[in-house]
């Protein structure tokens, strides 16, 4: 496939998402940022190239998008090192995000979920944690979210279910999540 194929590809699933997602987006922006104006916190969290978007997710409302404003509560559960290791040595693979969840997420907090297949078992163990603990849930998935879509509050699912497209779909809506999170909270 040549690079001006996959560029129009990449817009067609951004676009097709807006279409049919656009409305359920935009009550995750007003339910997200209604949480942080009231002191509540994001725990986003995801495997591989997931883990590295939640970083960079949480890294961004933490610091700054755009702007220059309040500091705002989000903290991604892939960047612990030492809980994911021993969470993983002591009891098993699944467990490294519901932990933490279970430790530091509070009624009224929002737990964004970052998967492509919406099936690895310790992404639906710490959504279900999330239910069960009162927090929002949020999920950003590939087409359908998998096991974990039945599971959040609001399923942002892309109409794609290559790995790749899914991901840099995910990149873009975390942007833009982010900057219109910068514009409606300081």
């Amino acid at each position: 496939m040549e690079v001006k194929d996959l560029i129009e590809k990449q817009a067609r699933i951004i676009l097709d998402f807006f279409r049919d997602k656009g409305e359920l987006f935009d009550q995750a922006v007003d339910a997200i940022c209604a949480r942080l104006k009231e002191g509540r916190k994001i725990l986003v969290f995801g495997n591989g190239g997931s883990a590295a978007q939640a970083q960079h997710f949480a890294s961004e409302l933490v610091n700054k998008f755009m702007k220059s404003r309040r500091a705002l509560a989000a903290l991604s559960l892939a960047a612990d090192s030492s809980s994911l290791t021993s969470i993983a040595n002591d009891s098993s693979f699944e467990y490294v995000f519901s932990r933490q969840v279970e430790a530091l997420g509070k009624k009224e907090d929002v737990a964004l979920a970052l998967t492509t297949s919406g099936d690895s078992s310790n992404i639906l163990r710490a959504v279900q944690t999330a239910r069960e603990k009162g927090l929002l849930t949020v999920g950003l998935t590939g087409m359908g979210g998998g096991r974990v879509g039945p599971l959040c509050d609001i399923l942002l699912d892309i109409p794609s279910r290559e790995t790749p497209r899914v991901q840099e779909a995910h990149l873009f809506l975390l942007h833009l999540l982010s900057q219109m999170i910068e514009e409606r909270v300081d």
